[in-house]
């Protein structure tokens, strides 16, 4: 099943005298329970990419669907709305609330949905069990290490049950240990729950757990080579 369908998307940035043509004409899409990585040079439109079709940004021209839904037409309010229901992001800097402990930076956006503090209280204790940091649900973020507060990340953007997870470069700030165990974690949450993952990164170690390897070059998806089937 698809969840997402991209269709001759374009991005023009006219920010000086020369446009620049960050994406020229992707058409992708991707399916329920992929784990699929996007490489390519700096420049070459990754993070661009990931950014509308998270609805970060709006594309210059071309669509983005997301069960069926146009995300580009939605109005300021209603794309808010459908990011919090729909979608989960992981960033390179982890993104915390510093004054909040790990546990509250994970249910803070189920107080947005409107949880109840029961739901609230089970899912956030599932989703530690899931990325190993049960022991330190009430820790702050600068008590954590960068993988933990990585994987703290990674549980806050499964806390809303989302369709699939973005994650932009999320090992890049991460020690070769620390980058294996948030990895292995995520292929398992991958495999386990059938959770859509969809990374872009420079690290080869994303890429060797990749399934699916889309290379963007120029803004244009140069190839798209399927590695090896969800076992």
């Amino acid at each position: 099943m698809k969840v997402i369908e991209i269709k001759n998307l374009r991005k023009v940035y006219n920010h000086s005298a020369v446009p620049v043509h960050a994406l020229n004409g992707i058409d992708l899409s991707f399916e329920q329970g992929e784990f699929a990585t996007i490489v390519g040079p700096s420049g070459s439109g990754k993070t661009t990419l990931l950014n509308i079709v998270g609805g970060l940004d709006k594309p210059t021209e071309g669509e983005v669907l997301i069960d069926n839904i146009n995300i580009g037409k939605l109005k300021s309010r209603q794309i808010i709305d459908f990011r919090m229901r729909n979608i989960g992001f992981v960033f390179q800097s982890y993104n915390l609330i510093p004054v909040l402990t790990a546990k509250e930076n994970v249910e803070f956006i189920m107080h947005l949905q409107g949880q109840p503090k029961a739901v609230r209280e089970k899912r956030v204790m599932e989703l530690f069990e899931a990325v190993g940091l049960s022991d330190r649900i009430n820790d702050r973020p600068n008590k954590l290490s960068g993988g933990e507060q990585q994987r703290v990340a990674v549980a806050r953007a499964l806390a809303s049950k989302p369709k699939f997870i973005l994650a932009d470069e999320p090992t890049a700030n991460l020690d070769s240990k620390a980058a294996n165990n948030l990895l292995d974690i995520m292929e398992k949450l991958n495999k386990n729950e059938n959770i859509t993952f969809i990374f872009s990164t420079h690290d080869q170690r994303v890429v060797v757990k990749a399934r699916r390897v889309i290379t963007i070059e120029d803004g244009r998806v140069a190839s798209d080579e399927i590695i090896r089937k969800q076992s």
